[in-house]
């Protein structure tokens, strides 16, 4: 699995099945993505197979989010690269679009907003998370906002607007504090363009 080749590299620096094996073992955070990434894969498989693998690859995903004390759905859209940095308090809304290499720390909410337009109507929106972004403890970031490529969001901001590619980002509510910054991303992973990545809805 590309996807899972990528996580690894990016707790490691590198990628083998006996690191996989590690990671999933001693770090609760990285087997939430294992898991997670378990699940994906059985649910592209054929009726067969995926009727058998999929059942006990999202009870194998609920028991490790469980333990870690993350909750990120096995459906939710996250680009290879992850890394989920202590990872407890991690909380992510199932409709949020995460892309490669992004990082992180424990407490962040990636959650819906809902808001009432002129008619009454409830419309709610979710948030995207673009490329080697680097978010840190605690920040919350609301739906219906684009987090541009290479951005850093502080730890316990609040992030209620769109902020552009390499920003950071600080305070309730966020502000931007320096543009054109440098991306911060250990052990990045380049993707080989003959890969497919875990781009569908699931």
């Amino acid at each position: 699995m590309h996807a899972l080749k990528a996580d690894t590299h990016r707790v490691f620096g590198r990628y083998s099945r006996a690191l996989v094996l590690k990671g999933f073992l001693l770090r609760s955070s990285f087997r939430v993505l294992v898991t997670l990434r378990l699940c994906q894969a059985a649910h592209q498989l054929s009726p067969p197979l995926r009727s058998l693998l999929l059942l006990p690859a999202k009870v194998l995903h609920g028991l490790s989010s469980q333990l870690a004390g993350i909750e990120i759905p096995w459906r939710t859209h996250i680009g290879p690269g992850a890394a989920l940095t202590h990872g407890r308090g991690i909380v992510v809304n199932v409709n949020a679009r995460i892309g490669s290499n992004v990082t992180l720390f424990h407490g962040v909410t990636l959650g819906q907003r809902d808001r009432i337009d002129e008619r009454g109507q409830r419309v709610i929106a979710y948030p995207v998370i673009e490329d080697d972004v680097w978010i840190g403890p605690y920040a919350i970031i609301t739906g219906g906002i684009t987090i541009g490529h290479g951005s850093r969001i502080a730890g316990g901001a609040c992030v209620f607007e769109s902020v552009p590619e390499r920003c950071v980002v600080v305070g309730n509510p966020a502000t931007i504090v320096k543009r054109n910054c440098t991306p911060d991303v250990d052990n990045r992973y380049v993707a080989d363009t003959s890969a497919s990545s875990c781009t569908g809805r699931f």
